[in-house]
């Protein structure tokens, strides 16, 4: 089982060092982004989310726990939205530490943010996976996310 576990104050700064390393990486290999622009603009999307870093309000930040092992086994970063359909879970990251990926810890993380999300009042978990990401698809949709809106593109110089 996986416990959601605040995230340490102390923690946040390389969390988010990390966070916006990884999103621009991200975004420069979906094709989006250019090499030279993403790092200030995940940096600048992620201070605008997070204004007051782990203290925004709405925005929850936990470490994930492996309750058999006590072991950290990653991190999520939650948001309720509440809109005109309803009150929602946005999964803004949700990453499980390299040498522990395939191990199970993704599905019971998801299993964990349902039960947060449900405590929050949300009716459905939402979250964004990039396209070339096939691993992290997979486990959404055995985990029961269903696509709702899809961009698609192709680069026309590969003709």
């Amino acid at each position: 089982m996986i416990e959601l576990v605040q995230m340490p104050r102390e923690r946040f700064v390389a969390y988010r060092e990390s966070l916006v390393r990884e999103y621009a990486a991200e975004k420069v290999r979906a094709g989006v982004w250019s090499p030279e622009e993403a790092p200030r603009r995940a940096e600048a999307g992620t201070d605008e989310l997070l204004p007051e870093g782990p203290d925004t309000e709405g925005h929850y930040l936990y470490a994930l726990r492996d309750t058999t092992t006590g072991e950290d086994v990653g991190v999520v970063w939650l948001a309720v939205q509440d809109s005109g359909v309803g009150r929602s879970v946005w999964i803004y990251d949700i990453e499980i530490h390299e040498p522990l990926r395939r191990k199970g810890h993704g599905t019971r993380a998801l299993r964990a943010v349902e039960r947060r999300a449900s405590e929050l009042g949300a009716e459905k978990l939402e979250l964004h996976v990039f396209g070339h990401n096939p691993g992290a698809r997979a486990l959404y949709e055995r985990s029961g996310f269903i696509p709702t809106s899809i961009v698609m593109s192709k680069r026309l110089d590969e003709r």
